[in-house]
């Protein structure tokens, strides 16, 4: 028996997508629920995942600054960012490899955008990094560092760092969907990068010309600089946003010819 030939448009990956944009008050919705649904009945609610961070970055501080011998008020801002952006890196890799394992029954049962569940995560992702990020105003008080105009990069550096993360959360949703444990593999390389990233150390730290130029081989490294450094006061190299940029639009170019050819596959590989 021959297998009949699956047809499939070009164009069908990005009218998804598209249409996971324009109804955009599903997947937010969606999220805010999610973010409700975890904390209801706490009177704290979401803020303790904030606590929890206030108290992991307080005694990494503590210890770390020792060991390194970097003074608290230029070692504690490094890491209190580095930490609340690669909290919602990991948030959105970790989540968005179950995206549409999570979302299974909704997706064989409900008529939807798939992209419109990878979107619910990074809705409900960034919610939670908006709690996490009150405590930056409240470090700059008390270590009396101002804010300059160089910081508003931070936000096209936010946006930049979402659009690679939403490329990379559609191809591992995918990929994860068919190869589940693939999931475990991600998740632990994602622990190792955790170190292999300055987040604890800085880049000032490395003293060989090899280790600093295998960093430059680190995406995440390049992606964390953008939001942090100009938060800090600094400048982002020309090489972070060129490897930020072009990772953008050659991922994305990626993902979606990746998505347009197993699109219709997740629902049957759920």
């Amino acid at each position: 028996m021959v297998r009949p030939v699956e047809k499939t448009n070009k164009f069908e990956a990005l009218k998804d997508i598209l249409s996971a944009f324009k109804n955009y008050h599903l997947f937010m919705t969606l999220g805010w629920q999610d973010v409700a649904t975890r904390y209801r009945r706490s009177r704290v609610g979401a803020f303790w995942l904030t606590i929890n961070m206030i108290v992991m970055i307080t005694v990494l501080g503590a210890v770390f600054g020792t060991l390194f011998k970097v003074p608290i008020e230029q070692f504690l801002p490094n890491l209190t960012i580095g930490i609340i952006v690669w909290g919602f890196i990991t948030g959105l890799i970790n989540e968005g490899c179950l995206g549409f394992i999570s979302a299974q029954d909704t997706i064989l049962q409900v008529r939807m955008p798939l992209f419109t569940h990878l979107l619910r995560v990074v809705w409900r992702n960034m919610i939670i990094t908006a709690h996490n990020l009150l405590i930056l105003p409240i470090l700059f008080i008390v270590f009396s560092k101002p804010i300059s105009l160089i910081s508003v990069l931070s936000l096209l550096g936010f946006i930049l760092l979402v659009i690679n993360l939403c490329w990379m959360m559609l191809v591992f949703s995918i990929i994860c969907t068919r190869f589940r444990d693939l999931t475990q593999i991600i998740q632990n390389a994602m622990q190792v990068l955790f170190y292999a990233t300055p987040i604890i150390w800085s880049v000032e730290m490395l003293q060989e010309r090899f280790a600093l130029a295998f960093l430059n081989f680190n995406p995440f490294y390049h992606l964390l600089s953008i939001v942090r450094e100009p938060l800090l006061g600094f400048l982002p190299s020309l090489t972070n946003w060129i490897v930020a940029i072009s990772m953008a639009m050659i991922g994305w170019v990626f993902a979606i010819l990746f998505f347009n050819r197993y699109r219709k596959r997740v629902p049957y590989w759920l």
